[in-house]
């Protein structure tokens, strides 16, 4: 049954949608409406590095990438970045890989991808998302600043306690979650947002990860 909400006597109209510049939210927060929105103009960018692949070189076609279909997707990744819907968003950038590598439908994209040095979107998701909690370090907390208990966890960010998939999947949560996971090597350098985004940039361009849940199912201990 859908509540009625009222301010000084007037109703609140629900929508089921709310269009910000670049970025729409749905009332359930799936970003099927955001994904929507997207895929046409990524279509239209396919379009176009397809009508340049004889005449460009692939450094000229890389430009083009980034400047016609990256510019897009990188824009609050960090919010719809991991949802169910952004399949299918990730499959017109595997499409558009193919064709800037004139390679076959079926072939694999993962050494396509380290070839041309661009991050699939699940990397290029986690990499915006750490990017995110490393420059606003001040938002989160540290183990050692909540218990007193020493560990070699002190130095992990503090996981918020909850059991609701719609706050797992945000932004603070998963952020944490993602940061705790990433090589020591990586996070001992994290307060050097320079230095962190460099080297997090390569250890993503070398193990080329197309979902979250194997980057962590990756061991990186010999990284």
């Amino acid at each position: 049954m859908q509540q009625k909400v009222a301010i000084s006597n007037s109703l609140i109209t629900n929508i089921n949608s709310t269009k910000f510049p670049g970025l729409i939210i749905d009332s359930t927060l799936s970003w099927k409406d955001h994904v929507t929105e997207l895929t046409p103009k990524l279509n239209k960018a396919c379009y176009i590095i397809r009508t340049q692949t004889f005449l460009r070189s692939p450094g000229v076609l890389r430009m083009v990438y980034f400047s016609c279909f990256h510019f897009i997707i990188s824009y609050s990744i960090i919010f719809w970045g991991n949802s169910a819907h952004s399949i299918n968003i990730f499959k017109i950038q595997k499409r558009i890989i193919r064709i800037m590598t004139n390679s076959n439908r079926h072939d694999t994209c993962y050494l396509l991808f380290h070839q041309l040095r661009i991050l699939p979107l699940p990397s290029q998701y986690i990499f915006s998302l750490l990017l995110f909690v490393a420059t606003n370090k001040k938002l989160f907390s540290l183990n050692s600043q909540i218990h007193d208990i020493n560990s070699c966890h002190n130095n992990n960010l503090h996981l918020p306690l909850t059991g609701l998939t719609l706050v797992q999947k945000g932004v603070a949560y998963s952020g944490c979650k993602i940061y705790n996971h990433l090589p020591s090597q990586i996070k001992n350098i994290s307060n050097n947002v320079a230095l962190f985004k460099s080297k997090l940039k390569k250890f993503l361009l070398w193990y080329v990860f197309y979902s979250v849940d194997e980057y962590y199912q990756q061991n990186y201990k010999d990284f």
